[in-house]
């Protein structure tokens, strides 16, 4: 038997007004966002913003269900309105923020398992790093430089 230890590194800032301008920008386009959520249920609401290779801005936001295994999530939504984008550019970084009607979110929340594979799955297609900014509605600002740090163990193509 053998023991193994997955160690990731991130980046942390202590708030948004700390960050280099070009993450600042994408991280205002995602807050700009979240008021397109559409969370009639938790009122948990969540803002997406891609910024591509042609410097262009994709934006999304959550759209629940009262089914709420349909409900699509704001990074999926993003990641896939980008993967369309007529310009043909690929995803470099992605922004990720949340609100809530209930009490005021101070730290970053992490995506879901299913979002952290479509985050990998887009940097395989892509052959190209995903750089993920994550704040709450305040406070401290996480940045992986790619998705693999969020999910390392990733199920990949290379399985199939």
């Amino acid at each position: 038997m053998k023991k193994a230890t997955i160690r990731t590194t991130y980046t942390i800032y202590p708030s948004d007004g700390e960050l280099p301008d070009a993450e600042k920008e994408l991280l205002g386009a995602a807050k700009k966002a979240l008021s397109r959520s559409y969370a009639p249920y938790s009122r948990f609401h969540v803002g997406a913003a891609v910024r591509l290779s042609n410097d262009e801005v994709v934006t999304s936001t959550n759209y629940e269900n009262a089914s709420y295994p349909i409900s699509v999530c704001a990074e999926h939504s993003a990641l896939i309105a980008a993967a369309n984008h007529p310009s043909g550019a690929v995803p470099v970084a992605l922004a990720i923020t949340v609100k809530t009607a209930v009490k005021t979110i101070d730290r970053p929340a992490l995506p879901c398992g299913s979002c952290r594979q479509v985050i990998v799955e887009t940097e395989q297609k892509n052959n190209t790093p995903l750089q993920v900014i994550l704040q709450g509605e305040t406070g401290e600002v996480f940045i992986f430089e790619n998705g693999r740090d969020m999910l390392p163990l990733a199920f990949d193509g290379g399985f199939l």
